[in-house]
């Protein structure tokens, strides 16, 4: 136990855990939604998108958080322009804007080589590197993205199951697909010094699919998601602690495996059940 709780001692450290918490509730909330409507291929384009205004952010020297919340807002407005206005599907237009996006960030980190070590932190994290700052920034996105999900919940889920039945029913639809892709943007801008802009996509969608394995019902699998991704976080930091390892990169393996460790479990028992039922049978 001791061995276990002495990597959260340095101030350091326990900055770093609070910082990916408050990461793993605002992507679980989002995440959920997003695994459910099928948009992590969104969820994965906007978390790359957001590489040219950080890149730019470090070379002008503003708010990197201004930087990253400017480029997916962008990037997010030319999906809709692009996949309203042309025959273009919205995915081939998500795939465009994707190789986009990343193509111009990394021309502009290859260009500014002296700032490439803290470009690289943000692009793939540095939680041991969160500051006081940091967590109020994150807490505040945090309570948006809760908030907001309670007050439209009834019109995000009957835009999930049901778009046509959600203008029926006057909940504006547009207007609550537009919130949520305000939602994934704040989770991913937020989560990016906790987890990095290249890994929150493992965070985003990792313990909202292990949860579905699990529970079928929206609120329960948010809340599962939640658990699951603090779970992912403590092993993450604990490994990069005493090992060395990647902070960031270690809290999202560890979210995908546990995904493959339930997903196993669930194999095992679906199998003694039948071996069970066939045993019975004869």
């Amino acid at each position: 136990m001791n061995v276990l709780l002495e990597a959260f001692g340095p101030a350091f450290m326990q900055r770093a855990l609070l910082a990916a918490l408050l990461a793993v509730v605002a992507t679980s909330v989002v995440g959920s939604w997003v695994v459910v409507r099928g948009l992590t291929f969104l969820g994965d384009a906007l978390a790359h998108g957001v590489v040219p205004g950080i890149a730019l952010a470090v070379l002008l020297g503003f708010n990197p958080i201004l930087g990253a919340f400017l480029a997916a807002l962008i990037m997010s407005g030319l999906v809709g322009v692009v996949s309203t206005r042309t025959s273009v599907r919205e995915d081939t237009s998500i795939g465009l804007l994707f190789v986009g996006m990343l193509s111009l960030g990394i021309i502009i980190v290859s260009r500014a080589r002296s700032f490439a070590t803290e470009v690289t932190a943000m692009l793939f994290g540095d939680p041991l590197g969160v500051t006081a700052n940091d967590l109020v920034i994150q807490a505040i996105a945090t309570t948006v993205v809760v908030v907001v999900t309670v007050v439209l919940y009834r019109p995000f889920l009957a835009l999930t199951f049901n778009r046509d039945k959600a203008l029926t029913l006057g909940m504006r639809p547009g207007f609550a697909q537009a919130a949520m892709l305000g939602l994934l943007t704040i989770s991913i801008v937020s989560s990016f010094q906790a987890i990095g802009t290249l890994l929150v996509f493992g965070l985003l969608v990792g313990p909202p699919a292990t949860a579905s394995l699990l529970v079928s019902r929206l609120p329960s699998m948010m809340l599962v998601a939640a658990v699951l991704g603090a779970l992912a976080v403590i092993v993450g930091l604990e490994v990069s602690f005493h090992y060395g390892t990647a902070g960031g990169a270690s809290i999202a393996f560890a979210c995908i495996a546990e995904f493959f460790v339930v997903f196993a479990a669930n194999e095992l028992r679906s199998h003694l059940r039948a071996r069970t039922a066939t045993t019975e049978g004869l």
